[in-house]
């Protein structure tokens, strides 16, 4: 048991560091080139983000076409969407940490936010969306971020409130405890996201006591890599369990499980970082979204 619990904070160890790297690196920019040495003599000045396109490569319909495939993945429930939007003018108000924010999507700016403003508003502007994730967030930041003026009015203003809260707050809990890692710091930082959840949706409840409050569960981004590990999946569950029972205690707001849709090993449906979800994870998270909005 004990050489078990070396191989787990092991683990943990391994990808909290690819993580730190990672956050410290500066962010990507979509449809980034990795290549400009290739431009021609005859070609025109390109700006050194901005890939080079060729005949064969067209970037807008590349663009766009995830989104088409994804209207077509939610067309049964599509028309239901519209239909529940068009009576009225909607706000969604998307708060929280980097899968807020996007990081990971490399097709559509803003991950599962911007993929549902793209299906949702496509022939006609139905929702305002406004994205206020932030790469790295804690629920702590989160609390101090609901203070400034532009995001409270947001919020004050939201039909919808969307939030994704703690992945950050258990990596904080690998970077303290980096080199005596237990499982026991897992639960005792776990009790303290409790009850700052607790205040954050009381926080939103005092901006808007009739907006409708989502917040998104974890998925184990570590599922392909040490699925073995039944303890990494055991600390996503109770954290999970954790929100679960936080929504519970509060009107109009819900928890929406992810963590079986990331269980499908047979598909890629994680960013390159190893962490974040890619394009087609994010899709995922929106379709599920829907269902829950739309329900």
């Amino acid at each position: 048991m004990k050489r078990r619990y070396i191989f787990i904070i092991l683990g943990i160890l391994i990808i909290g560091l690819a993580i730190i790297i990672f956050l410290n690196q500066p962010e990507p920019k979509l449809n980034e080139s990795a290549d400009n040495n290739s431009q021609e003599e005859t070609q025109q000045e390109t700006e050194p983000d901005k890939e080079i396109e060729t005949e064969d490569e067209q970037p807008e319909e590349e663009t766009k076409e995830p989104i088409t495939k994804f209207r077509e993945i939610i067309s049964g429930a599509l028309q239901g969407t519209i239909d529940f939007f068009t009576n009225k003018e909607a706000h969604v108000a998307a708060i929280g940490d980097s899968l807020t924010q996007g990081v990971g999507d490399k097709v559509v700016d803003g991950g599962y936010i911007g993929i549902l403003d793209n299906t949702i508003n496509k022939d006609n502007q139905l929702v305002t969306f406004e994205n206020y994730g932030k790469r790295g967030n804690r629920s702590s930041q989160l609390l101090k971020r609901l203070e400034q003026p532009e995001i409270a009015q947001s919020v004050k203003e939201a039909d919808i409130v969307l939030i994704t809260i703690g992945a950050n707050d258990i990596m904080q809990v690998v970077k303290e405890n980096f080199s005596d890692l237990t499982i026991k710091d897992f639960s005792q930082e776990r009790i303290a996201y409790k009850e700052r959840l607790k205040i954050i949706f009381e926080r939103i409840k005092d901006l808007n006591s009739d907006a409708d409050i989502y917040l998104l569960g974890f998925y184990n981004p570590f599922e392909k890599y040490f699925k073995d590990l039944e303890e990494l999946g055991m600390i996503v569950e109770n954290w999970n369990n954790t929100g679960k029972n936080v929504t519970e205690q509060y009107e109009n707001t819900t928890f929406i499980p992810t963590v079986d849709l990331f269980e499908d090993t047979d598909k890629n449906l994680i960013a390159d970082d190893n962490f974040h979800p890619n394009h087609l994870g994010y899709q995922r998270i929106a379709k599920r979204v829907l269902e829950h909005i739309t329900d």
